[in-house]
C-alpha cells in the first residue's frame, strides 16, 4: 500500500498520478473524513491530558488526606467520554485504512500513458515468427493427434478449464519445468525454494490480492480460512514478512515452481480456448527483494532472465511495457513477455515482470537497514514468471510442429527428455 502520509500531505498530487491508472479518489469524502479524524484525535488527546492531570491531583489530595469524592466522580465522566472518543476514532481510522488498502500503486514516471491494453508500448522483438509451408495446427489439434492433451477426461474429473497431459507431452511439460529451474539457479543465481500451496489471509493481503481480488481466488472455508495460491509470488514474497533485513543479505533471489489456482472470475468468456486460461496451471516464478535504489536496474535484469528461456527455446517473442491503465493493482511498472502462437497468428502473454517498489513491503512490514544501528526502511519487491509452463508448452508445440503434426524437441531439452527428440503420433 501507499505511504499513509501521501493521503494527508500530497492528496492533489496523488489524485493526478492515479488518473494515469483510471483510478479516481472522492476527494470531498476523503478530506471530510480526514478533518473528522483530526477533530476526534484532538478531542481524544485533550481528554487524555485532562485525565492525567486529574489523576495527579487525586493523588496529591489523598496524600494530604483531603476528600476526593468529587474528583473521582469527575474522573468517571472523563473516562466515559474518553472511551467514546477512542472508539469513534478507532472506527474512523479503520474506515480510512480500509479505503487506503483499495488504492493501487502509483505508476513509475517511465510507464507509458494509456487507458487499456491497446495503449501498451512495444519495447522490442526477438526472432521473426516462422513461415510454415502448410496451415499450422493449434495445440488442441496437435495434442489430440498425439494423444497428449485430453480436455474431455479432465472435464469429467473436475469440470471445465482443466486439462490432462499424457505420455511424452506430459514428460515435455515436466522437462520444461526442470530445465527452467536449472537455468535460473545455475545461470542466473536464484535459490530454489519449495513453498506451501495453501496460504492464509495475511499472506494474500501482503502481496495485494486481498481484499480487492477475493473473487478470483479459490477459498477453503475453515476458521481461519485457507486460500489456494494464485501464484508462487504470494508465499515466496511473504518469506520477508515482518522481517528487518541487513544490507549484506540483499538482494534476495528466489525461484519456485508451483501449481497456480485461479477462478478467473473476471475473464467473462475470454481466452477459454484450450490451455490458454485454466483454473489450474504451473509456473516457474522469479522473486527478488532488493535495496530501493537498485530496483529498476533489477527489473531489467529479471525481465532478461525470463527472456533467456524464450531465447534458448528459440521462440519468437516481444516485450511490452504496460500503460498506466493496464498495470496490475500492486505494480509500479510491468513488462509483459508475449510469445508467438502460429495458429492464432498473434503474440500471447507468457510472463509479466513487475517492480512493486515498496507497495507490497508496506503491507508485509518487510524492511532493511544499512547498518545494525540505522533506521529500517522498506525494501522493494519484484517478481516475474520465468515462465508459465503450460503456455510455454503450447508455444513450443505450435512453433516446432511439422506437416504431419509431429513435434520436434528443442536441443536444450534433449537431456531432460530421456533421449526423445520428437513427439510423433
Amino acid at each position: 500500500m501507499l505511504d499513509p502520509k501521501v493521503f494527508r500531505q500530497k492528496i492533489n498530487d496523488l489524485q493526478e498520478k492515479l488518473k494515469l491508472r483510471n483510478f479516481t479518489i472522492d476527494l470531498d469524502w476523503l478530506q471530510a473524513l480526514e478533518a473528522e479524524r483530526k477533530i476526534l484525535q484532538s478531542q481524544t488527546q485533550a481528554l487524555q491530558n485532562e485525565r492525567n492531570v486529574l489523576s495527579k491531583q487525586i493523588g496529591q489530595k489523598k496524600a494530604k488526606g483531603e476528600n476526593t469524592e468529587d474528583s473521582l466522580a469527575k474522573g468517571e465522566k472523563i473516562a466515559k467520554a474518553l472511551q467514546e472518543k477512542e472508539e469513534a476514532l478507532k472506527s474512523l481510522q479503520k474506515k480510512l485504512w480500509d479505503f487506503q488498502t483499495t488504492v493501487p500503486n502509483l505508476p513509475h514516471v517511465s510507464v507509458p500513458p494509456g487507458k487499456n491494453p491497446l495503449d501498451n508500448l512495444e519495447v522490442r522483438k526477438w526472432k521473426e515468427p516462422p513461415l510454415f509451408p502448410f496451415e499450422p495446427l493449434d495445440h488442441i489439434a496437435l495434442g489430440k493427434r498425439l494423444h497428449g492433451i485430453d480436455f474431455d477426461q479432465a472435464t469429467r474429473i473436475a469440470g471445465s478449464r482443466f486439462v490432462i497431459l499424457n505420455g511424452p507431452v506430459a514428460e515435455l511439460h515436466r522437462a520444461l519445468t526442470n530445465w527452467m529451474l536449472d537455468v535460473h539457479t545455475k545461470e542466473h543465481g536464484y535459490t530454489e525454494v519449495y513453498v506451501p500451496y495453501l496460504v492464509n489471509e495475511n499472506s494474500l493481503f501482503g502481496t495485494g490480492q486481498l481484499p480487492k481480488f477475493e473473487s478470483e481466488l479459490f477459498k477453503i472455508e475453515r476458521d481461519p480460512p485457507y486460500y489456494l495460491i494464485p501464484t508462487a509470488e504470494v508465499p515466496v514474497t511473504n518469506l520477508v514478512r515482518e522481517r528487518i533485513l541487513e544490507a549484506e543479505a540483499l538482494p534476495l533471489k528466489w525461484v519456485s515452481h508451483t501449481p497456480c489456482f485461479r477462478s478467473e472470475a473476471g475473464s467473462y468468456g475470454k481466452d477459454l480456448h484450450g490451455m490458454i486460461r485454466q483454473h489450474q496451471f504451473e509456473k516457474v516464478e522469479l522473486v527478488q527483494v532488493v535495496r530501493p535504489e537498485h530496483s529498476y536496474k533489477i527489473l531489467e535484469e529479471l525481465t532478461s532472465h525470463a527472456e533467456t528461456i524464450l531465447k534458448k527455446l528459440e521462440l519468437p517473442y516481444r516485450v511490452i511495457a504496460l500503460c498506466g491503465g493496464d498495470l496490475g493493482f500492486a505494480a509500479a511498472k510491468t513488462y509483459d513477455l508475449e510469445v508467438w502462437l502460429p495458429s492464432q497468428k498473434i503474440y500471447r502473454e507468457i510472463s509479466s515482470c513487475s517492480n512493486f517498489e515498496s507497495f507490497q513491503a508496506r503491507r508485509l512490514e518487510a524492511r532493511w537497514r544499512e547498518t545494525p544501528s540505522a533506521k529500517p526502511d522498506y525494501v522493494h519487491t519484484l517478481n516475474g514468471s520465468g515462465l508459465a509452463v503450460g503456455r510455454t508448452l503450447i508455444a513450443l508445440m505450435e512453433n516446432y510442429q511439422d506437416q504431419n503434426g509431429n513435434i520436434a524437441i528443442p536441443a536444450v531439452l534433449h537431456p531432460y527428455m530421456k533421449g526423445i527428440t520428437h513427439i510423433e503420433k
